[in-house]
């Protein structure tokens, strides 16, 4: 374990058809992670269903349905290696899984590859993606200028696009366009993603693979106290009750005592293990199974937050909270209750106050309290939940702090929690 290389969340973003699952495919082929017969028949039945030239963006839907499946103690996430980092990514087509998988706690992007169309230029999907990657606190991210092969690989071209994502994008936004890499790409051909495009002499910066090495390891938080949310709860026998679930900041010892909320229940950790191997600690990212002493299965369930029974985690009477709607059909009013869905918990709230509106970009507040908010409108928002529920400060505990707004089978809202009023 002591050689292993730093571990990264990476999420490709960019408007649909853009080609950031050909990328992916690209990116997995050429680095060796994805073997030549397996592409040989995705080829094949990319030919077979007539979509020639899918067979990189089937790789990561065939893989995506296997994860699904995949059993939560092992997730199965696409993996692959660099000579520096070891990556997971996070792939996800639509725009919905998009923003579920960017403010689920296991899946807290370390950092992003925005892909934008060479010949098509940035769209809207281009711009609210980049957008929300930074709400959501992603704060390193590549572009990648996919598909030169179809503008003759123009220097022009590249130029022109590059500079309408920094004007029109990324800038304002508040992303630090000087520090970015900008990527002349053909994923389909294979241009500048693993190996160097003899395509482009013009070009004399890094291949993505090459950019991808530049990233910032994310920081373990830990020195925090432990929040472990807990994903299942297995019964096994002859052990007992094992929760499953992701560390996400601080450091479990076997022998522990620890507080579980909001049952508020304390019990003894006994023994850790991940991908079957005992553990004395297990740290901040890593994905175990634990067996616990002392602990009811009525008092631990999928959404139960483990931490040290001196400093239990938060259990919430209300929060105020940063809110940006995506997606609403008329307007969202005080006594509006959705679904939250934070860490691994699905809790429905009522927004019992609309303090204010403020402009996405700047920061300013616009109104204050509102009558209504709708789609395209940040907000701060005072939020009850209906029944006990841990959440945190997004700036004490991140992935405690950020989350989704669901409503109508669609995600309404992405948000991140400036305060909370603890329950008594």
């Amino acid at each position: 374990m002591a050689d292993k290389k730093p571990h990264m969340n990476l999420v490709f973003i960019g408007h649909v058809d853009h080609g950031k699952s050909t990328t992916v495919g690209r990116l997995l082929f050429d680095s060796k992670a994805l073997p030549e017969q397996e592409l040989r028949k995705l080829r094949e039945e990319a030919e077979r269903l007539g979509k020639a030239t899918f067979e990189f963006a089937f790789a990561m839907d065939r893989l995506k349905e296997e994860r699904e499946r995949g059993v939560t103690i092992d997730v199965a996430h696409k993996d692959f290696q660099t000579n520096k980092y070891y990556f997971t990514i996070i792939d996800a087509p639509g725009h919905k899984d998009f923003i579920k998988n960017m403010i689920t706690g296991t899946s807290q992007a370390d950092a992003a590859v925005l892909v934008v169309s060479a010949k098509d230029g940035p769209q809207e999907q281009t711009r609210e993606h980049a957008f929300l990657a930074r709400t959501l606190g992603v704060g390193q991210m590549i572009v990648a200028l996919n598909k030169m092969d179809a503008v003759d690989y123009s220097q022009d071209a590249y130029n022109k696009v590059k500079q309408e994502l920094i004007d029109k994008i990324l800038k304002p936004i508040g992303y630090k366009v000087d520090q970015m890499h900008f990527i002349p790409i053909s994923a389909y051909k294979g241009d500048n993603v693993v190996h160097k495009s003899e395509n482009m002499p013009w070009y004399n910066g890094p291949t993505l693979v090459e950019a991808l090495d530049q990233l910032q390891p994310p920081e373990k938080p830990i020195d925090k106290p432990l929040r472990l949310p807990v994903q299942d709860v297995y019964n096994i026998r002859g052990v007992g009750l094992v929760p499953v679930g992701r560390v996400e900041t601080g450091v479990l010892r076997v022998g522990d005592k620890v507080s579980i909320m909001p049952a508020g229940v304390v019990g003894e950790v006994k023994s850790i293990e991940m991908h079957h191997q005992a553990m004395q600690q297990a740290e901040p990212g890593d994905n175990i199974g634990f067996n616990l002493k002392g602990v009811d299965k009525k008092n631990i369930s999928r959404g139960s937050v483990i931490g040290p029974a001196d400093n239990p985690p938060t259990v919430a009477e209300e929060f105020t909270a940063q809110i940006i709607v995506l997606n609403h059909p008329t307007a969202i009013t005080v006594g509006y209750q959705p679904v939250v869905h934070c860490h691994t918990a699905q809790v429905a709230c009522s927004i019992v106050a609309i303090e204010k509106k403020i402009d996405p970009r700047s920061g300013q507040v616009i109104e204050e309290n509102p009558e209504f908010i709708k789609t395209g409108d940040a907000a701060i928002v005072r939020m009850k939940p209906t029944r006990p529920m841990v959440i945190e400060k997004a700036s004490e505990f991140s992935p405690l702090g950020r989350f989704a707004v669901r409503d109508m089978g669609m995600t309404v809202a992405a948000g991140m929690v400036l305060d909370v009023k603890k329950k008594a």
